[in-house]
């Protein structure tokens, strides 16, 4: 569940600082992009403590 979120909150934290920035379109898009794939290595990783931590 922490790598969706993550995903989620990094598309829309990447498309609002590009906006922001005063981006376009394609800006929003591509900062979406990356700012997902970040939030959504952090949280798999996240996941994946609290999975070993709980055996």
């Amino acid at each position: 569940m922490a790598p969706l979120i993550g995903l989620v909150l990094g598309a829309l934290t990447g498309a609002f600082l590009a906006r922001k920035r005063g981006g376009s379109r394609l800006d929003m898009a591509q900062y979406g992009a990356g700012f997902a794939i970040l939030f959504g290595v952090i949280g798999l990783f996240i996941a994946i403590f609290l999975a070993r931590g709980a055996t």
